[in-house]
């Protein structure tokens, strides 16, 4: 049977980062950076399109139990067998040189036997390398990919069926440690790290770094876990932030809502930031607002929805036809072509950020403004166009009600600027006449006024969770009526199994997709949010519980939720998920109870 998506545990190194089973096996990773080709790709296609399991032998279900070492993103997964007990410990250590898996089996109780099978497929499960022994190691080269493999000198290991072999007993006490490392094949090997050392260091380096964590409040454990999972989806060498570290995780089984998620979005900026800054964590909110100030410098025109891991622009999408697909769910795609969408809500999104990092008093560039005052310019020409909205839809563009209320967000935000900081220049009239216009458009052609909501798009009759948007962005006030009831019909027709979708699939065209998805995690938070500012703090109590309990073992979040057959959707570990549950958690709980 396959492994459902929250059967998946994660271990990183900030650059890159690898799924493990709850069987013990590594079923996806991709080297040496989030975005390169997968080595192992078992997770959309089979075992022989790459992985790397170690467990007890002879037993091929889950494991015992597993868990994270506390505020770590260091695994243990452990067995019980008839002949005693065992442990993996998984971890990825801080990149000095080159990436490595470091994986150390402990024996618990009595004597047990144990197996490690690897098999290495580079680009996506697609190439078979050339095994070869060097100075007692295994050494695996194929193209511009070659990979170490070293075992304890007992370990005898073999190759067998296109992978490398080992079995080996533990006894109580005992430890063998295995170390797989990357490295670009025309270059010489990197240093040896040592397993041991590696696991301490670990161990140290996030417990001290999750001890920075301001938040005290109700589900402390679940904010940190967050916290840690934003950390091991950042790009540390640049600052960015990835969205998941999978490609095509359907959103609905068996579907073709497949997606490339190992980019960084424009749209998760603000929320990004927000939890980033009232968390403690002010060190990696700058690595997070320099990168974004490197990826959208240029043409404001240019603006793009996503980039790559540097700023990089060109995410060209294709599809990989020999990966079968999680169960079945093809085509699988690396890249997106989304990237060359217009969404008009990311130039609110760039404006509210860097507005934000303005008043958390972040060290100052001396071109923000400029580059702040030529965004306004472009959109002060540009507002009045439709555009593919913020759930990157493929089924024409349309004039989205949250695009406009963004553009409100970016007048507003230039506005705010220049009445608090005199020592900014700028078309103050201009653009406070922008945001009066925007704002009475939306609310004679984005209102309906027979249903009293807010709608999807001028004219439409559909919801779209976005909407949820407008207390928190500062657009209308929590008490206005029109919130009210938008929040309220929001619930009662995108509402499932009580958590939101992002709008409805049932005989529209807006995403121009056959098919269905799960509910949005990250708009039900939105939700609880939009539950608590309208005056039902209980009641956004409640929903938070709901949604904090949905975590898998080792509290993870993918994108969606199916409340029929209780599994996760879509790609995965989902940053938006964690963002959401960090900042609601900060809005029901932060101010009265964080230290």
């Amino acid at each position: 049977m396959h492994p459902r998506i929250e059967d998946y545990a994660v271990i990183g190194d900030e650059q890159t980062a690898a799924l493990v089973g709850l069987d013990g096996s590594v079923d996806w990773l991709c080297l040496p950076r989030f975005d390169s080709g997968a080595c192992f790709a078992r997770l959309l296609g089979d075992e022989r399109n790459g992985h790397w399991r170690i467990a007890p032998k002879g037993v091929d279900g889950p494991c015992t139990r597993r868990a994270y070492r506390p505020d770590t993103l260091v695994l243990d997964t452990e067995w019980e067998t008839d002949e005693g007990a065992v442990r993996v410990t998984d971890l990825m250590p801080q990149r000095d040189r080159a990436p490595d898996v470091v994986r150390v089996v402990q024996g618990l109780r009595g004597r047990v036997t144990v197996r490690s099978t690897l098999r290495l497929r580079f680009d996506y499960g697609w190439v078979v390398p050339w095994m070869r022994r060097v100075d007692g190691h295994r050494v695996a080269v194929a193209g511009p990919d070659a990979v170490w493999f070293r075992s304890e000198p007992a370990v005898r290991t073999w190759g067998e069926d296109f992978g490398t072999h080992a079995e080996f007993t533990v006894a109580e006490g005992e430890s063998v440690a295995f170390v797989l490392t990357w490295h670009a094949s025309h270059h010489a090997r990197p240093p040896l790290v040592d397993p041991y050392e590696a696991l301490r260091s670990s161990v140290e380096d996030w417990q001290a770094w999750s001890a920075r964590c301001r938040y005290d409040g109700p589900h402390r454990d679940a904010v940190v876990r967050s916290l840690i999972t934003l950390k091991a989806l950042t790009y540390v060498p640049t600052g960015g932030i990835v969205a998941a570290l999978t490609t095509s995780l359907p959103e609905e089984i068996g579907g073709l809502r497949n997606w490339d998620y190992r980019y960084c979005w424009l749209r998760d900026s603000t929320l990004t930031l927000g939890a980033l800054l009232a968390a403690g964590y002010q060190e990696e909110a700058e690595a997070w607002r320099d990168w974004l100030l490197r990826a959208v410098a240029g043409d404001p025109a240019d603006l793009q929805i996503m980039y790559g891991l540097g700023g990089e622009r060109r995410l060209p999408e294709c599809e990989l036809p020999w990966l079968s697909g999680y169960l079945d769910s093809r085509p699988v795609r690396i890249g997106n072509g989304a990237v060359n969408q217009l969404q008009l809500d990311v130039y609110g999104e760039v404006m509210d950020s860097l507005s934000l990092a303005r008043a958390a008093g972040m060290s100052p560039k001396p071109h923000i403004w400029s580059l702040q005052c030529s965004l306004m310019t472009w959109l002060g020409e540009h507002w009045r166009q439709p555009d593919e909205g913020l759930w990157e839809v493929r089924g024409g563009r349309r004039q989205f009600v949250h695009s406009k209320v963004m553009v409100w967000v970016a007048a507003d935000r230039a506005v705010t600027a220049l009445e608090r900081h005199p020592g900014l220049r700028g078309d103050l009239e201009g653009w406070r006449a922008l945001r009066d216009e925007v704002h009475r458009e939306v609310c004679a052609k984005g209102y309906d006024a027979e249903r009293n909501t807010f709608t999807q798009s001028y004219g439409s009759r559909e919801l779209d969770a976005s909407l949820l948007l407008i207390p928190r962005v500062g657009f209308l006030p929590p008490d206005d009526p029109r919130v009210v009831g938008t929040v309220d019909a929001v619930r009662a027709e995108l509402g499932h199994g009580g958590l939101v979708r992002r709008y409805s699939t049932d005989g529209t065209t807006v995403d121009g997709l056959p098919g269905d998805e799960g509910t949005f995690l990250a708009c039900s938070f939105w939700l609880a949010d939009a539950l608590h500012l309208t005056g039902r703090t209980q009641e956004a109590r409640e929903l938070f519980e709901r949604l904090v309990g949905l975590a898998n073992d080792v509290g993870l979040l993918a994108e969606e939720y199916d409340p029929v057959s209780g599994r996760h959707l879509g790609n995965y570990p989902q940053a938006f998920s964690h963002i959401g549950l960090v900042n609601t958690a900060l809005t029901l709980f932060g101010g009265e109870e964080a230290g």
